[in-house]
């Protein structure tokens, strides 16, 4: 298929949002759309590096558009519309991005988004697809990963580790003859299938001093939110939150705990807040369904401290996953 006819044929009708026109070389978005200003998020997915290539095409372009609006979720921003590259080898055929749409449209659905634009090419490398999301600030400026200071609490929504862990179980590399075919069933969804936590934040946002999404490890990105912060951070190990899958899992193998700690693909998020703020954050996690647990604090000095549950210091095997 031409890339006109696949344009005008498959991803013209998922450009939806009105006002915002999709008949050009560029997206036109009237000024009302940015009156707060906007939080603007990239991300690029490679077939064998980021997804498996013959991931299922709906799979792959939900979790190409989960991520982002993960950066969003932990900026407490709104999705407004996004940009989609897609670099197509010749031996994807129209079935495949019509399966691919069809995943893009019923995201689209259920986050309350649309398709602003993009480009399309052929390649002789992997399938690449890289997406670029807007969303509006519930702050002006959003969240920053900077703000947290010394004292605050730092806190993750949902639990951690379950990709990670279903990434081990889709290579069959580790444990998985040793869990229920439930908790198999469990880890390796949410490894294809992010949950980005959109709206969470917003109804507190009065009181996060630093946020950001865990991506690639809740160690190197802890670590991160703590040296933009010019703090400390300290990591209560036994008091990160694991699923039942998880807690399982560990349970049978304790030495997983480095890759709960260091594995990517959680997409929660990391956020940091006053002591005085921590019961009303605590009780709108569980009025949401998402909790939000106290994993730690930030003190001074610099670096990431993991201790366990004696205070004994913890060493990671690797800090978490580095693109390059």
């Amino acid at each position: 298929m031409r890339e006109d006819n696949l344009i005008a044929t498959i991803f013209a009708p998922l450009a939806g949002e009105p006002g915002v026109r999709f008949d050009d070389d560029c997206a036109h978005v009237p000024a009302a759309y940015l009156a707060k200003g906007a939080v603007v998020t990239m991300d690029t997915l490679v077939a064998g590096v980021h997804f498996f290539a013959d991931d299922a095409p709906d799979l792959v372009a939900k979790k190409a558009l989960r991520v982002n609006l993960s950066d969003l979720a932990a900026k407490a921003a709104r999705p407004l519309g996004y940009l989609l590259s897609l670099a197509l080898p010749k031996n994807h055929d129209a079935a495949w991005v019509r399966q691919f749409a069809a995943g893009l449209a019923g995201d689209q659905a259920e986050y309350d988004f649309a398709l602003w634009g993009g480009d399309t090419v052929a390649t002789p490398g992997p399938l690449t697809v890289t997406i670029t999301a807007i969303g509006e600030p519930a702050v002006p400026g959003g969240l920053l990963r900077s703000g947290a200071r010394i004292g605050d609490v730092i806190f993750v929504t949902g639990t951690i580790g379950d990709g990670a862990l279903g990434l081990k179980v889709v290579t069959k590399t580790r444990f998985r003859d040793t869990l229920e075919a439930q908790d198999v069933s469990m880890l390796a969804d949410r490894y294809h299938l992010p949950r980005p936590r959109l709206g969470f934040l917003e109804p507190i946002v009065d009181h996060i001093t630093a946020a950001m999404d865990v991506s690639d490890g809740l160690a190197l990105d802890l670590s991160r939110l703590a040296r933009a912060s010019g703090c400390a951070a300290r990591l209560k190990a036994a008091t990160v939150p694991l699923s039942p899958a998880g807690r399982r899992a560990v349970d049978s193998d304790p030495s997983l705990l480095n890759i709960v700690l260091s594995g990517g693909d959680d997409y929660e998020i990391l956020f940091t807040a006053p002591p005085s703020a921590a019961s009303a954050i605590v009780a709108h996690g569980s009025a949401t369904g998402c909790s939000a647990t106290a994993i730690g604090t930030m003190d001074d000095g610099e670096g990431l401290h993991i201790v366990d549950a004696e205070g004994r210091p913890i060493t990671l095997e690797n800090a978490g996953y580095q693109h390059l």
